[in-house]
């Protein structure tokens, strides 16, 4: 007889711990063991590890997988259990690792494989091959593509949360704050009673009674300084929306600005500070013509406006002329600083107006959580997980499935939040995320191509870039360690089919098709390969914090980012005063909904995973297990110097601070 030293780790999770009995079976190159009790309940406490012995007649050879599964004694009922992982020592002295960090729900048998990553081609074990498609094969069934919308990218096919797999469901944890966050949001706001009043604000200082029971440091510097022209421009840099603006080399022919119009400080023309860089350009012509909501039986007001910015020799952006539709004409007049007060605060407005919904849609929701949903589905779908990128990714899917389900049922469904209280919300949301989706292309994801693309290089005072291009060369050189360990060549890329499918069904149903996106169809070089998936963590990740953590500091008050506006934009210059502005603003119930659902998706869960945090140890091996600590060793150095940075600022930006960056869509 020979003995092998079983170990089982349950995770540290809430209700983790199983009360059944729990059964194992090795599997090897040279046979298997019987299948064995392992003795029940293993543990009362999550996090612990269990210790037994498991003898055969004869050594069963290299360990390839291990066979798990759990049955309820009579009259318990069946319960769920989290297993971390089991470590085996073989007789020959081998410790063998079998990482697990799934829910077993059922009394089915589980397969798990020896923790070493293997690529299809490198899988010749028979049994392990078997594994490895039968759980590709249940996966495919698990894991259906759903089209929400036509136009945009393909969803999870789930009825109802409990329908997900229970591997991609949020914690207790996650779940109980989420939805206590979602049910009391108004009431930890303090504005039940007046989350029903349809009545228009009539005073700013009723605006501010109402904000001033949550404030953040951020969100009340916003109140303070939202007037001013230096942060309207900061907000295009370092705000939730850094995606916009560009640098100017040429006047649209719809935005006729002439010398004359625009005081430039330095007094050069326009064309004179275009060649030195000075000039910027943000365009909202997505949302030309798009239909407007109707809230509370009242036409709202969505507009497309175009603004130009100007770089002062204090390094200081400022807008200098903005037009509020696309079409030029005699009653679309062109605002400058040099307007009457309102004149030009009402203009800031429509353009503060245009660009939350456009970030809502766009920015936030296709180009972070739709494409977190494919990439997670395609990876689920497409790469079992004993294969190296699914160790390497799976981390950067955690929760988002859910997140996403939740936020079409609460945010953006017919009665949901967004639907009901945005000016784009209903027939326009998602004729917005169609040309949002076609007009994405793979540079613009990438944060090294989208800089230059956009002439933003050398704009003082960037730190969504500054933090964001580290950030990424952090990433890049932490995925091309990891893959090139397990990819050599490029003809070894070439022929993973698992690989290839993963980037197929991607382009297909994430980027529908469409060749000029950009997105490859499938991989041909190993860089290639490290690209891609850099920018898939980098999306899942930084991306998703820069446009979304700082949305309740810079949308709380409310004139600062108002969801709609129900005036129409002046057609005259000199009609606009504190009166008609206030009128312009959403109602009432129409701002507390708002600043509730902003202050619900700002919040941040107690279980949260930072970025370069694995505490899930999928990988075994010690170089990737190596290159992971030194990932970890970037970001801490950057972390210290975003530190250092914030003492000097008088706005700290801190929104890519690694231990706030999520490491995937999680809220």
């Amino acid at each position: 007889m020979v003995d092998y030293d079983v170990t089982i780790l349950t995770g540290n999770r809430a209700y983790s711990t199983t009360i059944n009995n729990v059964f194992v079976k090795l599997v090897g190159t040279d046979g298997e063991s019987n299948r064995t009790w392992a003795k029940g309940p293993l543990s009362v406490l999550a996090g612990t590890v269990y210790h037994f012995t498991l003898s055969c007649p004869n050594s069963i050879g290299k360990l390839v997988l291990i066979e798990l599964d759990k049955q309820r004694f009579t009259l318990f009922p069946e319960d769920a259990w989290f297993p971390a992982k089991v470590e085996v020592k073989s007789p020959e002295g081998d410790t063998y690792t079998f990482p697990i960090y799934r829910w077993i729900t059922d009394s089915e048998t589980h397969h798990f494989r020896e923790g070493k990553a293997l690529r299809v081609y490198d899988d010749k074990n028979p049994l392990g091959r078997y594994s490895r498609d039968k759980e590709l094969k249940m996966r495919a069934e698990d894991y259906r593509w759903k089209v929400y919308a036509d136009g945009i990218p393909h969803c999870m096919d789930a009825e109802e949360p409990c329908s997900l797999p229970p591997e991609v469901r949020f914690s207790f944890t996650k779940f109980t704050e989420f939805g206590f966050t979602a049910v009391t949001g108004l009431t930890e706001l303090k504005l039940v009673g007046l989350a029903d009043c349809k009545e228009k604000w009539t005073e700013i200082d009723g605006i501010d009674r109402v904000f001033w029971c949550k404030e953040t440091a951020m969100s009340e510097y916003v109140q303070e300084h939202w007037k001013e022209d230096a942060f309207f421009g900061y907000q295009y840099l370092n705000g939730v929306n850094p995606m916009l603006i560009r640098r100017c080399t040429a006047l649209p022919s719809n935005f006729p600005v002439t010398d004359g119009m625009v005081f430039l400080r330095g007094q050069s023309s326009l064309k004179e500070e275009m060649e030195k860089g000075n000039i910027f350009l943000v365009d909202y012509k997505l949302l030309d013509e798009v239909k407007s909501n109707t809230i509370n039986g009242k036409k709202q007001y969505l507009l497309a406006p175009l603004v130009l910015l100007h770089k002062t020799p204090q390094d200081d952006l400022m807008p200098i002329a903005i037009q509020l539709k696309q079409t030029p004409a005699d009653d679309n007049p062109i605002f400058f600083p040099t307007d009457s007060e309102y004149d030009w605060l009402i203009a800031k407005i429509f353009v503060r107006s245009a660009d939350f919904n456009l970030h809502q849609l766009s920015v936030h929701l296709l180009r972070t959580h739709l494409l977190a949903e494919v990439f997670a589905v395609s990876l689920l779908r497409n790469l079992p997980m004993v294969h190296p990128l699914y160790k390497l990714l799976i981390p950067h899917t955690r929760y988002t499935l859910q997140i996403n389900f939740l936020a079409r049922l609460l945010l953006i469904s017919k009665t949901g939040i967004f639907t009901e209280f945005s000016a784009s919300g209903g027939e326009g949301m998602i004729e917005i995320l169609k040309r949002s989706t076609s007009s994405m292309t793979y540079s613009s994801l990438c944060i090294p191509d989208d800089i230059a693309e956009r002439g933003l290089e050398a704009v003082p005072n960037f730190y969504y870039r500054d933090d964001g291009l580290r950030l990424w060369k952090f990433i890049h050189r932490f995925v091309q360690g990891v893959l090139s360990y397990y990819y050599k060549t490029d003809d070894e890329v070439k022929k993973d089919t698992e690989l290839q499918k993963w980037i197929s069904d991607i382009f297909v149903y994430g980027f529908l098709s469409q060749d000029c996106t950009g997105i490859p169809q499938s991989f041909t070089s190993v860089a290639e390969l490290v690209k891609f998936v850099t920018m898939v963590i980098f999306t899942c990740s930084v991306q998703h914090a820069a446009v979304n953590s700082g949305q309740y500091d810079f949308g709380g008050w409310m004139p600062n980012a108002p969801t709609s506006l129900q005036l129409p934009p002046p057609t005259t210059k000199g009609t606009t005063n504190e009166a008609t502005m206030l009128e312009t603003f959403p109602d009432i119930n129409t701002t507390v909904n708002g600043m509730a659902a902003l202050w619900l998706l700002s919040k941040q869960s107690t279980d949260f995973v930072p970025l370069g945090d694995y505490p899930e140890e999928h990988f075994t091996e010690e170089i990737p297990c190596k290159l992971i600590k030194d990932f970890d060793g970037e970001l801490q150095v950057l972390k210290t110097r975003i530190e250092v940075r914030a003492e000097s600022l008088k706005v700290p930006y801190t929104y890519l601070k690694p231990e706030k960056v999520e490491n995937s869509v999680a809220i």
